[in-house]
This record gives C-alpha cells, sequence and structure tokens, in this order.
C-alpha cells in the first residue's frame, strides 16, 4: 500500500537512460542546464550536490548560485568543508538560516520529519531563487535514492524543485566518476545526513541534543574513524562504525579514550552496535513506505 510520507519520481525499475555511461550523462546535465538559462542549487557539501553545482557553475557561471541552509540540524564541519570546497572552484554560495527547529511539527520527529525540514528548505531557497530571477531550483537528489525513505521527495514536488540528476538516471557510482573527474574535495566523502537522523523518530529534537551528536561525531572522527554514526538513544551513546572498524574501537587505549570522551559530552552509556553502521538504521522499525506516486 502506498504510503503518503515520501515521492518516487519513478519505479525502481525504470532508472532513465539505461545503460548510458557517466560520460554521457554528464553531457546531458550540461544540455539541461544550459537549457534552464539560470539555477539555484540545494548545496550541502555532500558529493551529488556538489556534482550538481559544479556542472551548473562549469555551465552558468555566476547564474548558478549554491544554497546552503544552516540550522542546527547542519554540522558546523560540514558548513565549512562546503564553503571551502565551493571557493575552490569559484561557485557563488549563500547560506540562508532555516528554522525548523522553532517548527514543532519538525521537532516532534514524526517519521515524516524531513518533509517539515525540506519544506522550510525549499521555501527560503524559492525567495532566492525569486530574489535572483533563476529559472529552476534545484537538489542533487539520485536516481539511487528513489527507493529509499524519503519524505522530503513531497516538499520538493509541493516547491517545484527539479532533481536533474534523478532524471537523467545518475546512480551514485555515476556521481562519484564525475566527482573525480572534476578533482571535487567530495569525490570520496561519505554521506552526512542531517544531525536529526541520529535521534529515533518520537524523540522530540532539542538544540542540546543535536549538539551532543556533533560533538560526539567529531571525536571519533578525532580518534580516526572517517564513516559513523553516534545513535543518540537519550543517555545512551550508540556508535556504528563499520565491521571492519569494530576491533579497532575497542582496542585497550582507544576504547578508554572514545568512552572518556562520550560521558564528557554527558553521555552516560556508551554502546557499540555489533551489526555495525547501517545508514538510515532508525528507518527499520517504520513500515515499509512503497512507491509513491509524485503530487
Amino acid at each position: 500500500m502506498s504510503s503518503p510520507l515520501h515521492v518516487l519520481i519513478a519505479p525502481p525499475a525504470a532508472r532513465p537512460l539505461p545503460g548510458l555511461a557517466w560520460q554521457e550523462r554528464l553531457e546531458r546535465l550540461r544540455g539541461e542546464l544550459a537549457r534552464l538559462g539560470s539555477v539555484v542549487v540545494a548545496y550541502s557539501g555532500g558529493v551529488d550536490s556538489s556534482v550538481l553545482l559544479r556542472a551548473a557553475h562549469e555551465v552558468l557561471g555566476e547564474r548558478a548560485v549554491g544554497v546552503i541552509g544552516r540550522s542546527d540540524s547542519y554540522a558546523a564541519r560540514e558548513l565549512e568543508l562546503a564553503l571551502a570546497q565551493a571557493a575552490a572552484f569559484g561557485a557563488r554560495v549563500e547560506v540562508v538560516a532555516t528554522g525548523e527547529l522553532s517548527d514543532p511539527r519538525f521537532r516532534s520527529n514524526p517519521a515524516d520529519r524531513c518533509y517539515h525540514c525540506k519544506s522550510e528548505l525549499y521555501r527560503r531557497l524559492g525567495e532566492v531563487a525569486a530574489r535572483l530571477g533563476a529559472a529552476a531550483v534545484l537538489d542533487g537528489t539520485i536516481a539511487d535514492d528513489l527507493v529509499d525513505f524519503r519524505p522530503g521527495r513531497r516538499a520538493a514536488a509541493e516547491y517545484q524543485v527539479r532533481s536533474p540528476l534523478a532524471e537523467l538516471g545518475f546512480a551514485k557510482a555515476d556521481v562519484r566518476a564525475v566527482a573525480a573527474h572534476y578533482g571535487l574535495a567530495s569525490r570520496d566523502k561519505p554521506a552526512a545526513p542531517c544531525l536529526a537522523s541520529r535521534i529515533p523518530y518520537g524523540t522530540e529534537i532539542t538544540r542540546q541534543s543535536l549538539d551532543m551528536v556533533e560533538r560526539a561525531e567529531e571525536l571519533l572522527r578525532g580518534l580516526g574513524f572517517r564513516e559513523l554514526r553516534v545513535r543518540h538513544l537519550g543517555e545512551t551513546a550508540r556508535i556504528e562504525v563499520p565491521l571492519a572498524d569494530l576491533a579497532r574501537l575497542v582496542e585497550p587505549g582507544l576504547r578508554e579514550r572514545a568512552v572518556a570522551g562520550l560521558k564528557d559530552i554527558g553521555y552516560r552509556v556508551v554502546a557499540l552496535d555489533l551489526e555495525g553502521f547501517r545508514s538510515g538504521s532508525l528507518n527499520a522499525g517504520l513500515d515499509s513506505p512503497g512507491p509513491a506516486q509524485a503530487t
């Protein structure tokens, strides 16, 4: 049964333009950007939105503007990396404040939390596009994203946000190949979804909990872990790292530093998830959403 909480552009089996090499997809992307003439790109610094902004800047120059939505859910480290990368290839970027934490529909952390967050983001991007006279607002959704639980897709449809990478059938391998072609700093960057994704649905999102998650993950990165999540379960920090890193995390000395650091942040219990790193692991308790039609 379809869920109203998310939107798929197309069924997973209907990936657009099957069989095209990444070079051909990139050429089609350049052509579509040229046709639009001026765009605002929802830019986070992740590899998908980075590829889109880089291509848009290449084709449109100053008529392509990246916009970062700065909120408590967006880690300061991510903002720093995103701005440095855009500056390296000369793209114009604006940072706008988004206030989703003041929205009780977001703060209460329902299963469609991302819908409320993206609605606020796309509203602000629409304001930027209107001010600049841009022809379209674009985001970095790719074809692979369309089989996952993505409540934010409904907000994209409501605000008429285009997803050219998904429309042209870009998979993650295509995006990383293009990022390597451009020499982007984010070409091998692990996914970094918003900090709110570390808090179980139904648990209120607060500035304090987001700050604790951000500090906890920075601590573990400082200990040499690149891909990780710290799930915020009240007074418990549940650490997810790839299975290959589990043994290193419990090594004498390193384990003690991790535990001590997390307790200094405010956690009373530190747990290690033996299933390892799983993107979106907190979605496991949701009903299977199934495909939904775009509206």
